[in-house]
């Protein structure tokens, strides 16, 4: 079961899950959410228009399907979402994964359960912190950030009082196809999308481009989140990320290679965050050794990948 299914990574797992063969596959999603990103695999898969905020709902749902593995990838993932409305993001996040554990501990089952964190947890990182492992200090910048620590320890203290079968993970920045708007790579990548069909002015506006961030192919990370269960060690915390590290000018520098049209590059004010931590990076030690997962797309493809994503929905693919 994939909570948050239609979702940028929940999209990725159920492909990944769907195509390894003999899985039955059911995810839930908020009802009246958009559907697209599963369209092209929704005969095969059991979808459930479900509020998880409603406990009675979902406490039924986990007693129709008892479930082997649960992946819970729900939540209000976006950081600039949080700055401006941190109470919808802390209630959101905390209270649907609330209702999702007391629920399997109610009906007593069994499944193992992913809980899936951030690598925005750690927050305010310092170069003698570099790389970044799972005994960094958590310090966090943002409301999101807080909400995603919430997460975690909830999923940690359900496993010590409850006895469920919890594996947590820490996932640094993943990219590709189907990603919403409000991340650097699709904002990017929609807008040269959109100066190739001639919608928009050749210019490109951007905030901070000397950040260094762990990019990951979202498909590696579905991946990931597969092994997390099949593989990893109950109650224990993994960072899952690439361990390469790439500026955000490095990353913008590559798309506009792969332009079809001369695009002018704008500093904008406006879009630098609250708070910026110069480099984050990944040690997934830890995770390799327990599951054996590398990241096998590099960033070309993935950029590759989500540029031509936007110019289908534009419509010059």
């Amino acid at each position: 079961m994939i909570t948050g299914i239609a979702g940028f990574a929940g999209s990725h797992l159920a492909d990944y899950l769907l195509a390894r063969g003999g899985i039955d596959v059911h995810g839930i999603d908020r009802p009246a959410a958009s559907t697209q990103n599963v369209e092209h695999i929704l005969p095969r898969l059991a979808l459930h228009a479900t509020d998880l905020g409603d406990y009675r709902r979902v406490r039924e749902l986990l007693g129709s399907i008892r479930p082997d593995y649960v992946f819970h990838l729900a939540a209000q993932a976006s950081t600039k979402r949080s700055w401006e409305d941190p109470r919808e993001t802390l209630v959101t996040n905390i209270t649907i994964q609330l209702s999702l554990l007391q629920a399997i501990v109610d009906v007593n089952l069994g499944p193992r359960v992913l809980i899936v964190g951030s690598a925005d947890e750690y927050g305010l990182v310092g170069e003698e912190d570099l790389p970044i492992d799972e005994s960094t200090p958590l310090r966090p910048l943002s409301p999101y950030a807080v909400s995603k620590i919430a997460q975690d320890y909830l999923g940690y203290q359900y496993h010590l009082s409850h006895g469920l079968d919890v594996v947590r993970v820490r996932p640094f920045n993943h990219i590709g196809p189907r990603q919403s708007l409000g991340f650097v790579v699709p904002d990017f990548a929609s807008r040269i999308a959109l100066i190739e069909a001639g919608l928009e002015e050749p210019v490109l506006l951007v905030g901070n481009l000397a950040a260094r961030r762990d990019f990951t192919d979202v498909r590696d990370i579905a991946r990931a989140y597969y092994l997390a269960l099949a593989k990893g060690v109950t109650g224990e915390v993994y960072n899952v990320g690439s361990s390469r590290c790439y500026a955000i000018r490095e990353v913008l520098d590559r798309l506009l290679e792969m332009s079809r049209v001369s695009v002018k590059v704008e500093v904008d004010p406006d879009r630098m965050r609250p708070s910026d931590v110069p480099t984050r990076v990944c040690d997934p030690r830890r995770f390799q050794a327990d599951t054996g997962w590398e990241p096998e797309l590099g960033l070309e493809r993935s950029l590759r990948d989500t540029l031509d994503y936007w110019r289908d929905r534009v419509g010059t693919g």
